[in-house]
């Protein structure tokens, strides 16, 4: 072993972070720690390995790390905390069951969880909850809404009916909620129901409309009857009229929008005299064709499910933004003029590429651009947020082409928008990131942007520069405010790429604190309260159990679940160590996790597997349980057998920042492919592996991923095994690849240039393709096409395994066992 001295500078149990800190130069932020801000560094930091991989026996199997993850533990998910804040709150799956059950424990003896009673679950579970200044707490749980006196009466506000959504407090202390069209605000003291806002997509009824030509303007004006009943249905209009303004009995008018159009976002002012509204036309996401088969069904025929539409079938939508004054039924439309580079041609130099790649010529146009409120699969929060004392409201707008977004405040009195923070990149925005809100106590907003280079937080008073409140290279994410506007609570890799803690910024001074030093990946949740840290927290080769403390820096957590089975604890789980490999392309290093075999040889060169992580931005090269659980286990079972394994976080992966992050753009599959070889360069140079008897395999962008290797760079590895593949990016989802790659109709070069359909020529060695069948996500067809060329390139040297009944992520464990053996196999057999 003398051999890997030097590697062994690890991520995991015991990691000692002294030596890996520097200061930032950035002078934004004070700090009362000092690891507050930190430059990304190379060092990386020594660690014991845990006393189990070091005498433990067992064998590892692949009969056992595929079986139904239940036999590695009753695992703590969906953390959380009562009503009250007097319970913590947290999830276990049942033996032998799909189904979990909620726990709680006293947070004076976490220790002691219990199986919540059903009976009364609506006070540890909840799907909005909101706090009034009295104290007074709403909140929502199934079909029912409840409300918490400060006297400690709970009482239950509805049950079934109209369902009560968005809940928020009104500044004369009533519940605001949406019901279907309407909104409605509630009296908490007498149950009396206001209805504020009513919409409909639909002409606005007229009692008397104009004559349509010149034979009904005749009917209208020669026949007396015809007179008469215009003037009797006008009068009665008339009077509707004015008894709904003479009298509260009478609900108000509804706003009225083209009836072609639908709902994209809508919010009311706690105030209830304004409201802002989004809306867009309501045209097909999908079409009739956009369907896949599933072939096992319990009548023995064929499905056909309906599935997402390609980005090559992909058309621009924009939203229409309007004010609407609640007192006056004016509607006035928010136009996009204010906000910069509202009509940039942001694209023209990737238009003028693929024109003159036809032999044309491209002309830049300043038309405006398509805008819709920010929308993402990341973003669960409204995009339309008013101020508590309900006279300011921000908006979050992006451009549909992904390279802009705002947020801005509307001017009230003006009717118009007014920006506030534009943050532009020439790649695309990043789909996280985008928190953004007002401070409670004041009009300022915070928020975070990636205008640095990482995700940082900032706040704003409306008009004036933003100010940092962190800074350095590291990402900030999870923000959490307290209620008196004192501190952010936020989560952060500010030692290492790999390690997450959690800190708060103090808005008083502006500095940080350290909340958590836990050495691994950590999440939180604050206690309603705001009195105690609900913590979820891993190590590299321990799966997550929670911990509790007080929300007080100096204060060490305290661990509350230790749920791994035995059996998982008597196996001999491999340490991998994160490493900087130096990179030929960028300044910045490309960490890895490297598995190091534990019977080496010195005078014969290993074997190795390089895995491909999926997703493209997402960090696997970290000091916590991966996601990858499964794929954990096999490369702790291939280290047990001799292997050496590396699991690279190449360019595109996430946790490094925005250069690291759009080195792929208009070319996925080029960086990557570069940073595996420096990768392989590494294992040769430091771990005396063979160059020739290193594989590679990866599912969803690993398996797009182990193509282009395969494909444009056949000497790289001796086989590899794609999983759940993408093969053409014109075929897989809008909002993910539109942003990388633009659309196929405006920058069909860069689908090319990245779609492994174009390389398939290139294959020279065994390649092994895994495709589930009722694959949502990346579908079938995927395969189907990339086969057939295969097929028609005469390529002897690949197979392909399918799996009937699985979708992107697999499901049953025999399928997992039987694609896990095929890749064994693959590897046993061709290195």
């Amino acid at each position: 072993m003398k051999k890997y001295a030097s590697l062994l500078i690890a991520a995991s149990v015991t990691v000692a972070l002294g030596g890996c800190a520097s200061t930032a130069s950035d002078t934004n932020t004070q700090t009362k720690s000092t690891s507050a801000q930190v430059e990304q560094s190379t060092v990386m930091p020594v660690v014991a390995l845990p006393e189990n991989s070091l005498t433990a026996t067992g064998e590892i199997t692949l009969k056992q790390i595929m079986a139904d993850p239940q036999w590695i533990g009753a695992l703590p998910t969906n953390m959380g905390w009562s009503v009250n804040s007097d319970k913590i709150v947290f999830e276990r799956e049942r033996e032998d069951s799909a189904l979990s059950d909620v726990y709680i424990a006293d947070v004076s003896s976490p220790e002691n969880a219990v199986k919540a009673p059903l009976s009364d679950l609506h006070k540890y579970r909840f799907d909005e909850r909101v706090v009034r200044n009295d104290g007074v707490v709403a909140y929502s749980f199934e079909d029912s809404v409840y409300v918490q006196f400060t006297n400690g009466d709970t009482v239950q506000l509805t049950r079934g009916g109209n369902t009560l959504s968005s809940l928020s407090f009104m500044t004369d202390g009533r519940l605001m909620a949406f019901s279907g069209s309407k909104v409605v605000a509630i009296n908490l003291e007498n149950g009396s129901r206001e209805e504020l806002l009513r919409w409909e997509f639909a002409d606005k009824p007229e009692a008397v409309k104009p004559a349509e030509d010149y034979i009904a303007e005749e009917q209208q004006t020669l026949i007396q009857y015809i007179v008469l009943q215009r003037k009797n249905r006008q009068d009665r209009q008339n009077a509707i009229d004015e008894l709904a303004k003479a009298n509260n009995s009478v609900a108000p008018t509804p706003f009225y929008f083209e009836k072609s159009h639908r709902l994209a976002g809508i919010s009311v002012s706690p105030k209830g005299n304004f409201a802002v509204i989004a809306t867009t036309e309501n045209k097909a996401t999908r079409d009739d064709s956009d369907i896949m088969p599933h072939y096992i069904q319990e009548d023995s025929r064929i499905a056909a499910k309906p599935v997402r539409q390609r980005v090559a079938d992909a058309e621009p939508v924009n939203h229409e933004l309007w004010l609407l004054n609640l007192e006056t039924g004016e509607k006035s439309e928010l136009k996009y003029f204010n906000l910069p580079g509202y009509n940039d041609d942001v694209l023209a130099n990737v238009k003028t590429e693929n024109a003159k790649a036809n032999g044309e010529t491209y002309e830049v146009n300043r038309l405006p651009r398509p805008i819709t409120l920010l929308q993402s699969w990341y973003w669960t929060k409204p995009s339309i947020r008013w101020h508590k004392n309900g006279e300011a409201v921000a908006i979050m707008l992006e451009a549909w082409d992904n390279k802009d977004r705002w947020i801005a405040t509307v001017d009230l009195a003006s009717k118009t928008l007014e920006n506030q923070h534009r943050l532009h990149d020439d790649a695309w925005v990043n789909y996280r990131f985008n928190a953004f809100d007002w401070l409670n106590n004041s009009e300022t907003l915070y928020y975070q942007s990636e205008h640095s280079g990482y995700a940082h937080l900032y706040i704003q008073k409306p008009g004036e520069a933003p100010v940092a409140l962190t800074s350095g290279n590291y990402i900030v994410d999870d923000l959490t405010l307290t209620s008196d506007d004192s501190h952010i609570y936020f989560k952060a890799n500010m030692e290492h790429p790999g390690l997450y803690e959690i800190y708060r910024a103090d808005l008083s001074d502006n500095t940080i604190d350290t909340m958590t030093d836990l050495n691994g990946i950590t999440d939180y949740v604050l206690s309603p309260d705001e009195n105690h840290l609900l913590l979820s927290h891993s190590k590299v080769n321990k799966p997550a159990e929670l911990f509790v403390k007080s929300a007080t820096p100096d204060e060490t957590a305290k661990q509350i679940t230790n749920s791994t089975s035995e059996a998982f604890n008597a196996l001999p789980w491999a340490v991998p160590q994160i490493v900087a490999i130096e990179s030929s392309h960028t300044d910045a290093p490309i960490y890895a996790r490297v598995y190091l075999p534990e019977n080496y040889d010195s005078s014969t060169p290993n074997k190795a597997v390089v895995f491909n992580h999926g997703a493209g931005y997402l960090q696997n090269a970290h000091m916590g349980w991966s996601g990858y659980f499964r794929e954990y286990m096999f490369h702790s079972m291939l280290v047990q057998q001799g292997y050496v394994v590396m699991d690279m976080d190449y360019r595109a992966s996430a946790g490094y920042g925005r250069d690291w992050r759009t080195a792929i753009y208009r070319q996925m599959g080029t960086p990557e492919v570069q940073d595996l070889r420096d990768g392989v360069n590494y294992l040769v140079n430091n771990a005396n592996v063979d160059r020739n008897r290193i594989g590679t395999y990866g599912g969803s962008y690993g398996g797009f991923l182990t193509f282009m290797s395969m494909f444009t760079a056949p000497d790289l590895f001796a086989a590899g095994a794609a999983l759940r593949p993408v093969t053409d990016w014109a075929h897989y989802n809008t909002p993910y690849t539109a942003n990388i790659l633009n659309t196929p109709s405006i920058d069909p070069i860069a689908y090319e240039r990245s779609s492994p359909i174009y390389f398939a020529e290139g294959l020279k060695k065994p390649l092994l393709i895994n495709a589930p069948m009722v694959d949502d996500n990346v579908f079938f067809h995927d395969t189907v096409r990339l086969v057939q060329r295969l097929i028609e390139l005469e390529k002897e040297n690949f197979e392909t395994a399918i799996y009937p009944v699985e979708p992107h992520g697999f499901v049953q464990p025999s399928s997992w066992l039987d694609e896990y053996r095929r890749i064994y196999k693959l590897f046993e057999e061709n290195l």
